[in-house]
């Protein structure tokens, strides 16, 4: 029997069901990573690829840091080069979705293949520790008095932390463009920003801020959550009187073109790669809330969210 016909057979029965989805897991994972390294896409990637190995769902896992734009510029990259590849994911979440309303691309997420929805983090405010702001009452006070004197440091135009500044700005009566935003292409110009005093607040996932703020080189102030994180003695946004409650999800898509077999198969990898002991210590250690989502609920969801972000953005004046 020739090669590509056994295949067909093969995919075939898989999708019948008389054959495991496991026997199309890729074992040469690519994983493109749209972010530079240190930031929150990067950590989720890396996390997963190393659960993707200990699961023996892949054998190795290949990653390609392509930052900037939100991710739109590795999805470019990612949807342009692997068309049709099983093997191929690309970390994404609610930041893209935001770069993509704010920035219109010619690429969007319709040409990938959706795969699962994996965590879902809550936006932390810091400051540095020699900071004149010792509570967000602190920032907010002179956030009233002169908008443009704070600045908010954070990931992409679009991203969930500058959502969240808007939020407040409009929750304490402050017209959310005046929002002083300095956007920054990865996790690790943010916190040099933030380190260096070049930004009065800096937002990101919990994960991105740890090291920091338990060596008392930053100052948690704030978290969108709707309650305390566990084991985070950090106060939430509602807690203190201001209704911000937002958070920052995560997943990986597929190339474009795969079929409904390989599609299955590669969720079926990620889904076991999930329950394996090195995931479930990552989620741990970064305070990931783990969000599984797959098949058309999470086609679902993505069209779902895509909608609320575009209504809240555009009341907070980002588009």
């Amino acid at each position: 029997m020739r090669r590509d016909t056994f295949l067909k057979s093969m995919l075939a029965a898989a999708a019948a069901g008389s054959l495991p989805l496991s026997a199309f897991a890729a074992s040469n994972v690519k994983m493109m990573i749209p972010a530079n390294p240190g930031g929150g896409w990067d950590g989720t990637g890396r996390a997963l690829g190393k659960a993707l190995i200990e699961s023996k769902a892949a054998d190795t896992v290949q990653y390609d840091n392509k930052g900037g734009a939100a991710g739109v510029i590795g999805l470019a990259q990612f949807a342009n080069a692997s068309k049709g590849d099983e093997n191929a994911l690309m970390v994404m979440g609610a930041v893209m979705l935001g770069g993509i309303i704010a920035t219109k691309p010619p690429v969007g997420l319709d040409k990938l293949t959706p795969i699962a929805r994996l965590t879902s983090e809550y936006n932390v405010f810091v400051v540095p520790a020699e900071s004149p702001f010792k509570t967000m009452k602190d920032v907010v006070e002179q956030f009233k008095k002169d908008p443009g004197s704070v600045k908010w440091g954070g990931g992409s135009k679009g991203s969930t932390e500058h959502i969240s500044a808007s939020m407040l700005a409009g929750k304490v009566g402050v017209d959310p463009k005046k929002v002083n935003y300095i956007a920054f292409r990865g996790g690790g110009e943010a916190v040099a920003a933030i380190l260096g005093n070049n930004v009065s607040v800096g937002g990101s996932g919990y994960s991105e801020f740890a090291e920091y703020i338990k060596a008392g080189k930053m100052r948690a102030i704030g978290v969108t959550s709707e309650k305390r994180l566990p084991g985070v003695n950090v106060p939430t946004m509602k807690e203190m009187g201001y209704d911000v409650v937002l958070g920052n999800w995560r997943g990986v898509y597929g190339a474009p073109g795969i079929t409904a077999a390989q599609r299955a198969a590669l969720t079926e990898m990620v889904t076991k790669a999930t329950k394996s002991a090195g995931w479930q210590e990552a989620l741990e250690t970064n305070k990931w809330t783990p969000a599984l989502l797959t098949g058309k609920a999470f086609d679902d969801f993505v069209d779902n969210e895509f909608s609320s972000l575009r209504g809240t953005m555009h009341l907070a004046g980002m588009l």
